[in-house]
């Protein structure tokens, strides 16, 4: 991840004209269609989580009020979070499809990583900060675990509903998986944050509501209130890990991060394969969105190609690589002519 690209785009700009009498003129961009930028498929693990998260959140307070369980209004406060978190990604999804227009070239779809960023700040602050606040006020000051049952009840059907919006969100992320890959490297090159911002709180959930019931478990057991206590503290932990987690993934995607390294080999691949390109000495990429890719390419040509047929070349390498990647949609090739050397 870099912050860099951005920068080595507008110098190479601003050199195109500066390289020497080996340099023709670069081919004119191709700007990206007026259409917005879209995330891909329609959200179905934001909504998914969005419906599970509200009903959950509801049935965990309710929970908490009559058994006075410190673990369960932290899940209760975690499942809220998480809901309006959903909310966000809904909002940071609409906004990402903006058509391009003059002020973003490019269009808007670094709007969902923004807004990704504000979902891990979110579940640090609130979610993590209230749970720890309560375990630390119930540990200090403990209050006995009545009618467990309740806990126990809608934790089993909180386990349940989680755990279906898990599987739809997993599912989802790895239709972007390649062969013989684990599944936190899948997270980790995903670059859609409806997609694997879900699959991090739903884990981070799962593993809140396993937490819980031991802490209930224990606390009712031992005549130990104190451990419920202790187990709010290790749910406010969980959710501070993963927004940590989720915050170093946004902040790579808004700074700039280049595209997967399969799809930068591809496209090399795919202008070599060219009779009368050379080599590839320059290739930049910048993820400007879940399905949009910035390419930055200079190419060096053979001396025998005809100066007329320069551009005929490129336009077949574009056609080639927008039809094997349609996820890269703003292209700018750069020509290059090699000179054959002469022996005075």
């Amino acid at each position: 991840m870099t912050s860099d690209t951005g920068q080595d785009l507008r110098q190479q700009s601003s050199n195109r004209h500066s390289s020497g009498p080996h340099s023709a003129e670069p081919h004119p961009s191709r700007q990206p269609s007026g259409k917005g930028e879209s995330s891909g498929e329609s959200p179905i693990a934001v909504y998914g989580a969005i419906a599970s998260n509200l009903l959950i959140a509801i049935a965990k307070f309710v929970a908490a009020f009559f058994t006075g369980s410190s673990s369960m209004l932290s899940e209760g406060f975690h499942s809220v979070v998480d809901t309006g978190n959903e909310l966000l990604l809904l909002l940071g999804v609409a906004r990402s499809r903006k058509p391009a227009d003059e002020r973003h070239p490019f269009g808007y779809g670094q709007e969902i990583y923004f807004w990704g960023l504000m979902v891990a700040m979110l579940l640090f602050s609130i979610g993590g900060g209230l749970s720890l606040y309560e375990g630390v006020m119930h540990v200090l000051h403990p209050e006995p675990v009545e009618q467990a049952v309740w806990n126990y009840a809608v934790l089993a059907i909180a386990f349940l509903a989680e755990g279906t919006s898990w599987i739809i969100a997993v599912r989802q992320m790895l239709k972007e998986r390649k062969p013989g890959e684990g599944y936190f490297s899948t997270f980790r090159r995903s670059k859609d944050p409806s997609v694997f911002i879900v699959v991090a709180e739903d884990t981070a959930a799962l593993l809140g509501i396993i937490v819980a019931f031991v802490g209930v478990f224990l606390s009712v057991r031992f005549s130990a209130p104190e451990i419920d206590g202790v187990a709010s503290i290790g749910i406010g932990i969980i959710l501070i890990v993963v927004a940590i987690l989720l915050v170093s993934e946004s902040r790579g995607l808004i700074m700039g991060e280049s595209a997967d390294s399969d799809l930068i080999q591809s496209v090399r691949k795919i202008a070599l394969s060219d009779p009368g390109v050379n080599s590839v000495p320059k290739l930049l990429t910048m993820q400007l969105g879940p399905r949009h890719v910035l390419l930055n390419m200079e190419m060096e040509f053979l001396p025998e190609v005809p100066a007329a047929g320069l551009y005929g070349v490129l336009d077949g390498v574009e056609t080639r690589i927008r039809e094997a990647h349609p996820q890269v949609r703003s292209i700018f090739l750069e020509i290059k002519a090699l000179r054959s050397e002469r022996v005075s």
